[in-house]
């Protein structure tokens, strides 16, 4: 099973090309970065991991800069966003910043998409919550398109754009992955639609659920559809199920307030995944 790390980088945690090098020594696969443009004062929507989360939430650096600089520094670590929301973002642009970072970084991203907690966030960006989800969709949808297609055009209740011509072209063929965030009851639905792997945080029916998933892909006409768990804990009979459960890749908060922390963490999970992990 690989092993990623989840980062939530900010202007005062450790320094992110070091800490790329040493993921990266280390037989870490991926780095994953998390998004929140900004926090809004007058927010009433509470963080899923509590208020120290919500806090730290706010302060994000930007993911595809981080992973950029990240990429720079390394030549084999997995850049991944983890998630990205999706229904904040302009389609082009962000197809075409993740075919740039793909293309320099020779193939190594990953895109995990979520469509968002927070209402006031969304709104600042014109985004209406109650129609997040469709829109995460037709974004998914109109930048494989961008991505695979000489010219493409896009014409759906919520995205829209003429036939165009969007270039580079992403390394990874078809395309880099996109992993479907979220744990609600139509989340696996979504990701037999449009997504590329299902990344959901670690629940107790989780295993469960990627039951359901596979069944589902089979009813769609899909093979067996990847799996990332995300926020998975650091028990090691856990870790064990889920590699045996033919789990792709589990995913570990990394704290990073400063380097010393960054280092005593990442030897404990290198510890605690001996024998599991994989390259």
């Amino acid at each position: 099973m690989k092993i990623g790390v989840h980062i939530r980088a900010t202007a005062t945690s450790a320094d992110l090309p070091t800490l790329g090098r040493m993921l990266e020594v280390a037989g870490i696969e991926s780095i994953f970065l998390p998004e929140h443009t900004h926090l809004p004062v007058a927010t009433v929507s509470d963080h899923p991991g509590g208020m120290d989360l919500m806090e730290v939430a706010g302060r994000n650096i930007d993911a595809l800069i981080g992973l950029a600089v990240v990429g720079a520094a390394t030549t084999r670590l997995r850049l991944a966003t983890g998630v990205l929301l999706i229904p904040q973002h302009d389609p082009i642009l962000l197809a075409k910043q993740v075919a740039t970072l793909d293309l320099l970084s020779g193939g190594r991203v990953i895109l995990g998409v979520g469509a968002g907690w927070n209402g006031e966030e969304m709104a600042n960006h014109g985004v209406v919550p109650e129609t997040r989800w469709a829109v995460m969709g037709e974004m998914v949808e109109a930048i494989k398109l961008l991505w695979t297609r000489d010219r493409a055009g896009y014409s759906g209740r919520h995205v829209r754009f003429t036939e165009s011509h969007m270039e580079p072209k992403p390394v990874q063929r078809p395309h880099p992955p996109v992993l479907v965030g979220g744990e609600g009851p139509n989340a696996l639905k979504r990701v037999v639609r449009y997504g590329d792997g299902w990344m959901p945080n670690h629940e107790a029916d989780t295993l469960d659920r990627v039951v359901e998933l596979q069944r589902l892909a089979a009813e769609a006409g899909r093979g067996p559809i990847p799996v990332t768990v995300f926020s998975a804990p650091r028990d090691r009979v856990v870790v064990e199920r889920l590699a045996e459960a033919g789990i792709e890749r589990s995913v570990f908060d990394l704290p990073c307030q400063d380097m010393a922390t960054a280092e005593r963490e990442l030897a404990a999970l290198v510890a605690l995944t001996e024998g599991i992990r994989s390259p």
